[in-house]
């Protein structure tokens, strides 16, 4: 006996001990993971991983003085025997009715300072609580001061209850002793419901062969060899396998030198809440498989997106109507003074679609309205533009998380759409607060004007002198003296001479008021594209890098996590 405590003793220490400042930092990595991941992730894959937090971070405030240790088993399996057995009392009701335990039962070996706030927390009423501490003892017990034995329901009870209440309590636990008897050891539901999703917790899981009195001497090796075969094809291959009988006081010894080491090391609930951390990570790994993409988001595709957002804002339209502006308004400025009010009569092509440099516009704003931006008249996008708006945006969307482990690529399309419905009206307000640099009067259209009043001046004087000289031979009055330019008097020439000077300066006027309307044009554009490309910006790529941000935040946070413990 002594040599097989021994050996156990031996193999837990043999385990490598769990760093408490080391869990308590994955633990908060994958606190940090779940605020990046928050919003992007569905909560049936964050569940588990929001409930270890939560379940961690009480377990570990409660008390690290105390060992959960819970006996679970099925119905027959003489759980509560042996839990009587342990603690040398008869505290769980034992009998033939099945199932006999419907409630964990729980002993407490020392202070209850700790223990108390540990059995409130998971659950285990005050009725149903054992002080395993007596005057008769006297040091007896002492190697087990910090043991909370819970004898927990049957998990393959017939009322569902019980067998709810049993997985509720295995979750919360410490380590488990799975207590199986020669009968039903091999049992497919202890297997595969349990001991097989116990891989994980293989260093705070014990398996007790109970009844093994009941086996003769030839048999007991071989159930013991079927047994370790089955638990190594559960993936519990070196879990401890003790035999015990509730009947011998001596058949229990090896499993309460094993619960006093236990107690003693102190790492049960470390190691439970580290194998519960390494279950979660490695749950999530799937979801965190390929490396963060880079923050820069493909060239091509983002232009293919703001030329859309400029067809669907009418960028062509403004930037046609621009053009018509310059020459309207420089026509006006550089043309003929005679003229001039003529054209006045014709309307603006600004003005016609509310665009800043209208006229209205600038009024508003020099009466203190620059704050307020009232929609234009540009007209609506063609379904053809809309359609191609949203290809645009899930291009982007899905070139961003290219390559990118579901649901990550659903997520950035998710973001890139979620304002979609306000783009409308962020490209109008856009188009509306662009400067199209219409707003001053180049000089040379000054300088022609001035030279356009000269030439007009000129032609007036001419029709001024001769109509003078015609109405001073009506009344017979001295006519004036006419000098002459070659054989042409000199009215006339002022007359002639301004007209076709006037009318021949427009003309060489035109082809420069043309090239210099193209050039506005292309400037307006280029200043409305870039008020796009702003919108685009806010409302569909920043949405993406924000994602993509939380992606490379959150594989970060759990490849800190995942840090071997």
């Amino acid at each position: 006996m002594s040599d097989i405590v021994g050996r156990l003793r031996n193999r837990l220490r043999a385990d490598q001990p769990v760093d408490a400042d080391v869990l308590l930092a994955r633990l908060d990595a994958l606190r940090r993971f779940l605020d990046a991941v928050d919003g992007h992730l569905p909560d049936d894959r964050l569940g588990p991983a929001r409930t270890l937090v939560e379940r961690a971070g009480t377990r570990l405030e409660l008390s690290r003085d105390h060992t959960l240790v819970a006996l679970a088993g099925a119905t027959g399996s003489g759980k509560s025997s042996l839990f009587n057995a342990v603690a040398r009392l008869d505290l769980s009701p034992v009998g033939v009715r099945r199932p006999t335990t419907g409630v964990a039962h729980a002993c407490v070996w020392g202070p209850l300072e700790g223990a108390t706030k540990l059995l409130d927390w998971i659950g285990v009423l005050p009725r149903h609580r054992f002080i395993r501490e007596s005057p008769l003892d006297a040091d007896d017990e002492s190697a087990l001061h910090g043991l909370i034995l819970l004898d927990l329901p049957d998990f393959d009870s017939v009322q569902q209850a019980h067998r709810l209440e049993a997985d509720r309590l295995l979750a919360l636990v410490d380590l488990v002793i799975w207590v199986v008897d020669p009968q039903k050891y091999a049992d497919r539901v202890v297997h595969d419901s349990y001991l097989r999703e116990f891989h994980r917790h293989r260093d705070v899981t014990l398996v007790v062969l109970n009844q093994a009195d009941r086996l003769s001497p030839a048999e007991l090796p071989k159930v013991l060899a079927d047994l370790r075969r089955l638990l190594d094809a559960d993936g519990l291959a070196g879990v401890p396998l003790l035999t015990t009988s509730a009947l011998d006081p001596d058949a229990v010894l090896e499993l309460r030198a094993t619960l006093e080491q236990t107690v003693a090391e102190r790492q049960a609930a470390l190691r439970k809440l580290a194998g519960d951390l390494d279950g979660v990570v490695t749950d999530l790994a799937d979801v965190f498989a390929a490396p963060p993409p880079g923050a820069r988001l493909d060239d091509a595709t983002h232009r293919e997106l703001v030329r859309a957002l400029a067809r669907s804002a009418g960028v062509p339209t403004v930037a046609a109507a621009v053009r018509s502006a310059y020459r309207h308004r420089a026509a006006g400025a550089t043309g003929w003074p005679l003229v001039r009010s003529w054209r006045r009569l014709r309307p603006d092509p600004l003005r016609r679609l509310h665009l800043p440099g209208g006229g209205e516009r600038d009024a508003d704003q020099a009466a203190g309205a620059e704050s307020l931006v009232a929609a234009t008249s540009v007209p609506v996008p063609a379904p053809a533009a809309r359609s191609a708006v949203g290809l645009a945006v899930r291009e982007v969307a899905e070139r961003a998380a290219d390559g990118l482990p579901a649901p990550w690529p659903t997520a950035a399309r998710s973001a890139a759409r979620l304002r979609e419905a306000d783009l409308p009206d962020a490209l109008d307000g856009a188009i509306a607060r662009t400067d199209l640099g219409l707003d001053r009067r180049p000089l040379w259209w000054r300088l022609v004007g001035g030279l356009q009043w000269l030439l007009t001046l000129a032609a007036v004087a001419g029709v001024a002198w001769l109509l003078l000289g015609y109405l001073l031979r009506v009344l017979g009055l001295p006519e004036l003296d006419n000098p002459q330019v070659g054989v042409v008097p000199m009215p006339t020439v002022l007359l002639l001479g301004g007209l076709l000077a006037g009318l021949l300066l427009a003309l060489l006027v035109k082809p420069l008021i043309s090239a210099a309307a193209g050039r506005a044009a292309r400037r307006a554009e280029q200043r409305l594209t870039a008020a796009v490309d702003e919108v685009a910006e806010a409302y569909v790529v920043t949405p993406i890098r924000e994602v993509l941000a939380s992606y490379a935040a959150a594989r970060e946070s759990l490849e800190r996590a995942r840090q071997p413990r």
